[in-house]
């Protein structure tokens, strides 16, 4: 029956419905200030209604639930451009360190030191004999030596330091993955549908999938009651309810995909170390062989995920055979070659299958660990055409540093490196056709080769230059040494049969020049291969020079070069030239044989090649035609533009995430104004009740007052 007693029930309700009001707006306006705090509001219900007379009457309400304010759809918007931020964000800060190890404002850059060393050569043409001269070039070529190796070292500490931070981001990430399958078990025991949501709970799942978003990029699926996941974009699972998953970073390894039916038995190895990860196909069935071997399969190299390939010079794809240990292919920076996938030095038995993939990574990498059997490669890959491999890590801070350690630093040292090398070669490719101030008693080659009988032009020859060389004559003159006088000059011969035989790098192997040179020059000479590399020794009384090498063979042995090395980082001098200023080279045997005082043709050459266009060639970007300055300057310029392109989609991203989380503050945000209006509103609400109890129980006391 409705009377007091029902009216001092519905003021109780009403009380506690209030006092519940009172106690969430006082926790939203203490938590105004906290990280990843949601608002919250008491949702109300009517209390049961009755039928009875004069009509249906209501029992008051009933405080049912604790609701927290959060937009999901906005919040999953928001990881997708805060994982971006993150990103760009971090991408840009880490550029402009290497845009401060390239300002070349201080006058004491590469560009600086390329300008001395031509201006060097130029003061050499004017002063051929002039040991004063000839000193300032070696200073300033040892300058240019000394700037490529700080630049080289400094882009490698770089890396190494990534590789650091690298490792902390995995770590924090690993530790977040579990507070989230934590939270989730968490949260399935407290939350009761309807009556009790765990909102600190859900508050704290939600800041930990924002501060993993910062790591990696990752979307949430929610099926309610604990049953959350995280995944990255690729498709990994990192969080399933309460289980989770971890990321690891670890060691160079190769991965082999065979085709359905292929039963091989082996694996590719590396010898060597790159920036890019190394993905090899398969392109005819066949066994792992020597060059004698019949039916070698065949494959195909790209260090892009398979969106290009590696080319020959001629702009075809390059095809190499698949070779055994010890006859290693040369792919870019790294030999290739197959073993046993129980051991590298042992043959594979059965064939390979067209379409069998091996995916090299030969540096640390990024790998989901679903157990201790099956880890799968997610590390970050900017594809030569400047687009992410979207089956891995494309956001936050991990795919910073990867890309800046491989796709960034990784491209600079590969631009420095073929700068480097192109100089080596330009430069050798002249010097090694010209003469110093005195003849040679011996000469060693400074380039060594795998197998002194294999091809020098071959993949598995070991010669770093065995590319650049051409089918060709190589010109040697023998002197007196008593009298000056020349006592024999001709083209090597690389035959015994009538007639001269030129040099052919698909042919002739390290041996065969040894023996072309005792052919020639048996009477004089003395041809040898000590350590893989070529030993050229005069007899008694005999002296000899070098002329035209239409082969490039003598620069490609390392034989009468200015510099030794193929790369920014162990570009030298050769110690012969800097040892001895008579050898360095500024002029040339005349067609008479004569090597004249004053003679200054190959330093003039060398004055010239400061503005000749010579081929150089990266991975990423090809072949380019330029001057050595200007491709130097090019990669300045490159660094710069890639500093502007990382802040630009850094505030593109700082933005969208800004506004996205402006949006879901908007909603989940605490504003104090609102809360002390609330205050107000559930402060008379309590009043109010009280005033229904107070009146229900002087009803109460009027009806026990009366006398019978």
């Amino acid at each position: 029956m409705f009377g007091a007693n029902s009216i001092l029930d519905m003021g109780r309700w009403a009380l506690f419905a209030s006092q519940a009001q009172l106690q969430v707006s006082g926790e939203n306006i203490a938590n105004v200030n906290t990280v990843g705090y949601s608002r919250r509001s008491v949702r109300l219900e009517e209390g049961i209604s009755i039928d009875y007379r004069p009509g249906q009457m209501g029992t008051g309400v009933r405080a049912a639930e604790v609701v927290r304010h959060f937009d999901k759809f906005v919040e999953t918007q928001y990881l997708e451009q805060a994982t971006m931020r993150d990103r760009w964000g971090t991408l840009h800060s880490s550029l402009q360190t290497v845009e401060t190890l390239f300002n070349e404002a201080n006058g004491v850059g590469i560009s600086d030191s390329i300008s001395g060393f031509f201006n060097s050569w130029n003061d050499l043409s004017q002063r051929a004999d002039d040991y004063g001269t000839r000193s300032d070039l070696l200073e300033k070529s040892l300058t240019l030596t000394s700037t490529l190796h700080t630049a080289n070292s400094n882009l490698e500490q770089m890396q190494q330091r990534i590789e650091e931070l690298i490792t902390n981001d995995v770590t924090n990430a690993n530790t977040i993955i579990q507070k989230i399958a934590d939270t989730n078990r968490n949260i399935n025991i407290h939350e009761n549908l309807g009556q009790n949501a765990p909102n600190s709970l859900y508050d704290e799942r939600a800041q930990l999938v924002r501060d993993l978003s910062g790591i990696i990029d990752v979307y949430t699926l929610d099926k309610g009651s604990g049953d959350f996941a995280v995944l990255t974009k690729g498709g990994q699972t990192l969080v399933d309810g309460y289980e989770h998953f971890a990321l690891e970073f670890g060691a160079p390894q190769t991965v082999k995909q065979v085709q359905e039916g292929s039963n091989f038995d082996g694996t590719a190895y590396f010898t060597g170390n790159d920036n890019y990860e190394y993905t090899l196909e398969v392109l005819s069935d066949g066994v792992v062989g020597s060059a004698a071997t019949p039916n070698v399969a065949t494959f195909r190299v790209s260090l892009d995920g398979g969106a290009t390939w590696l080319q020959d010079e001629d702009g075809s794809t390059k095809i190499f055979e698949a070779r055994p240990y010890g006859q290693e292919v040369a792919a870019n920076d790294l030999g290739i070659y197959f073993g046993a996938t129980s051991n590298a030095r042992t043959m594979p038995v059965n064939q390979m299958k067209t379409g069998d993939t091996f995916t090299i990574i030969p540096q640390r990498g990024l790998y989901w660990v679903q157990n201790t059997s099956h880890k799968e490669n997610i590390t970050p890959i900017i594809r030569f055409t400047g687009m992410d491999e979207e089956q891995r890590t494309t956001g936050g801070s991990l795919a910073a540093y990867f890309n800046f350690r491989d796709a960034y630093v990784g491209k600079y040292r590969d631009k420095l490196d073929a700068f480097a090398e192109a100089t080596i070669w330009e430069v050798n490719r002249r010097h090694s056709q010209g003469a110093g101030l005195e003849k040679f008693t011996y000469v060693d080659g400074t380039y060594a080769v795998d197998d002194p009988n294999r091809a020098l032009g071959s993949d598995s020859s070991g010669l770093y230059f065995g590319s650049k060389l051409e089918s060709g004559s190589v010109m040697v003159y023998v002197y007196n040494k008593d009298t000056g006088l020349l006592a024999s000059s001709a083209a090597l011969d690389f035959s015994d049969a009538p007639g001269q035989q030129n040099f052919d790098p698909d042919t002739h192997s390290l041996n065969d020049v040894a023996d072309a040179y005792n052919r020639s020059f048996g009477d004089h000479l003395t041809a040898s291969v000590v350590n893989n590399r070529l030993r050229i020794e005069a007899k008694d009384g005999k002296e000899f020079l070098f002329g035209a090498d239409t082969a490039g063979l003598n620069a490609a042995l390392g034989v009468n070069t200015f510099f030794t090395g193929t790369d920014a980082g162990n570009m030298e001098v050769n110690v012969r030239v800097a040892g001895d200023q008579d050898f360095l080279c500024a002029g040339h045997v005349n067609g008479a044989g004569e090597m004249n005082a004053g003679d200054n043709s190959t330093a003039m050459a060398m004055v010239a090649l400061q503005d000749t266009d010579v081929s150089i060639y990266t991975v990423q970007e090809g072949r380019t035609s330029q001057s050595l300055l200007d491709y130097y300057n090019g990669i300045v310029g490159g660094v710069g533009a890639d500093v502007n392109t990382a802040k630009f989609n850094s505030t593109y991203h700082s933005t969208m995430a800004g506004d996205l989380n402006d949006r879901q503050q908007e909603v989940s945000g605490v504003n104090l104004d609102e809360e002390m209006a609330n205050l107000i509103r559930y402060q008379h609400s309590y009043t109010a009740a009280a005033k229904l109890i107070t009146t229900a129980d002087q009803m109460l006391q009027t009806v026990l007052s009366m006398k019978p």
